[in-house]
């Protein structure tokens, strides 16, 4: 019986890593996982994140997802056209790792990305196309040691983990790469930005599986994103934004609002809060705080899925931290994305 279970576990981690990448609540925080073409679309010159999240805290600890990303603006000023009022350069990095069933499964990734934005119009907005590039690195695992098998009972005694277990088949994947790419429109004015955008991941569909199966595939990652921030008040300022994601008949929707404030009498200080929808997962409440270039931000999962039924309830924790580095102070827009 606990081989059987096992199986279906490893099984379920399998089909589930096929079916859907690492996602995060705080997606507006994650952009470089959300669009290659938003890498270096930076009220900054450079920025660096780091996202954690903690999954279906309980008993254990079966899911944790961490990323590190940084990414710049680069030669302005250095090739015609290519300076901050019009067309932008940029290049990025991300590594990610996300552990499993309390990580016995784990997996690795590395990316590259480049970008290009260019100015459209400029009359009393500025229109702005952006389209992005990517390639990945990925290696996923299984700690077969942490395993046990109907093989390895030996009774009473319990099981022997120096006895083999008879599961031949089963082998760790080879590493594979996949390319990425995306597109962002932008509206900007002096007190209102929007941007839409729609990426590709997994673009070649490289082989993957823990079974040999050669039919096994990672499936294309399809994105769709918008994003709107106006200030209501000098001091107040509105942030709203969305992500629709479908990969391998596994799919979701998040949507949300937040409100920052900017504390009177300190400019550099700014406190935003607000709330988001996970298509049929959860409702996730959000804090934040901003001083000058440094940003951070705390979420948690409200479950609101069949889960939330458990003896010992799920919880769900994230954690955004931004810098920015800006080498002149400009007047912009409170963004997540940017």
């Amino acid at each position: 019986m606990r081989r059987k279970t096992l199986l279906i576990c490893l099984v379920i981690a399998n089909i589930s890593m096929h079916a859907q990448d690492p996602s995060f609540s705080q997606f507006f925080s994650s952009p470089l996982n959300v669009n290659p073409a938003l890498t270096a679309k930076i009220n900054a010159d450079w920025r660096i994140i780091s996202n954690f999240r903690d999954q279906w805290i309980g008993p254990a600890s079966p899911y944790a997802t961490g990323t590190i990303s940084y990414d710049r603006k680069i030669l302005q000023n250095k090739i015609p056209n290519v300076h901050e009022e019009k067309n932008t350069l940029g290049v990025g990095g991300m590594l990610m790792y996300d552990y499993a069933m309390d990580g016995i499964v784990k997996s690795q990734y590395a990316s590259a990305n480049i970008s290009y934005d260019i100015v459209l119009a400029k009359q009393n907005a500025v229109h702005r196309l952006g389209v992005g590039f990517g390639a990945t690195y990925g290696r996923r695992t299984v700690d077969f040691t942490r395993l046990t098998w109907e093989e390895q009972w030996v009774g009473y005694a319990g099981f022997n983990t120096n006895l083999p277990s008879g599961e031949a088949a089963l082998s760790n994947m080879k590493p594979w790469f996949s390319a990425s790419a995306g597109l962002v429109y932008s509206i900007t004015s002096e007190k209102t930005n929007f941007d839409i955008g729609a990426a590709g991941f997994h673009l070649n569909t490289p082989r993957q599986t823990f079974l040999q199966d050669k039919n096994q595939r990672l499936a294309m990652r399809k994105v769709a994103h918008a994003n709107f921030e106006t200030f209501l008040k000098d001091e107040l300022v509105l942030n709203v934004n969305t992500i629709y994601q479908y990969q391998d008949e596994a799919k979701y929707y998040s949507f949300g609002a937040g409100l920052g404030y900017y504390v009177a009498g300190h400019p550099d200080i700014l406190v935003n809060s607000g709330i988001w929808y996970w298509s049929n997962n959860a409702i996730i409440p959000y804090v934040g705080f901003a001083y000058k270039d440094f940003q951070v931000g705390l979420s948690y999962d409200v479950t609101v899925s069949k889960l939330r039924d458990a003896t010992i309830k799920p919880k769900t924790f994230e954690l955004s931290i931004i810098l920015r580095g800006i080498k002149e102070p400009i007047n912009v827009i409170p963004c997540p994305w940017k």
